[in-house]
């Protein structure tokens, strides 16, 4: 799925979309009884229900919109308070009621072994959500994507760029091409 994000509130909106979206966001309302969030439906249910989390890429040129988009998912999902950039601390963890969000910049980071030593494979489980920042510098260090997002400067504004990695991440495609909050966005849906 390829959009053009004319301004950081496009970018804004992707990132409250990606977390309507996500197959996995399972909340329990204040009766205890599951239900799943926004457009994720049943599907988000049985994600949960079978265990998995969720990797997802965020690439592109400092200043693109990565962490931009980051904090919008991350607020989306309900997370309150300071939403800090994790370029210095390098891991932001964020516990919610039913996911568990980790948030990671590997900019300064110099290799495999650097990577290693977070052991972000031990951060990836059930109801986990896992965003990279720079993964070309994770190499094998890092569990594979459900979902990449690649973000690029076209003139004036940027283009983002979705591509499914897993079953996962062609449910989570497919939940967000629903979504009609993205249709001024969207340039084509693959």
């Amino acid at each position: 799925m390829d959009l053009n994000l004319p301004d950081s509130s496009a970018t804004e909106a992707l990132g409250q979309a990606l977390a309507r979206a996500l197959p996995i966001t399972v909340y329990l309302d204040t009766a205890g009884a599951a239900g799943a969030a926004g457009a994720a439906g049943a599907a988000g249910a049985s994600a949960a229900a079978t265990g998995c989390g969720a990797v997802v890429y965020l690439q592109g040129e400092l200043g693109a919109g990565k962490t931009t988009c980051a904090r919008s998912l991350l607020r989306a999902l309900g997370v309150t308070g300071l939403v800090r950039s994790p370029t210095y601390a390098l891991v932001e963890t964020y516990i919610l009621a039913a996911l568990t969000c980790v948030h990671v910049d590997l900019y300064r980071l110099q290799g495999y072994s650097e990577v290693d030593e977070l052991g972000l494979r031990d951060l990836v489980g059930p109801g986990c959500l896992l965003m990279v920042e720079w993964p070309e510098k994770g190499g094998g260090a890092l569990p594979p994507a459900d979902l990449d997002l690649t973000f690029e400067y076209a003139g004036n504004s940027r283009r983002g760029c979705l591509t499914s990695k897993t079953q996962l991440g062609i449910e989570w495609l497919s939940n967000l091409g629903h979504d009609s909050s993205l249709s001024s966005y969207v340039s084509n849906l693959t």
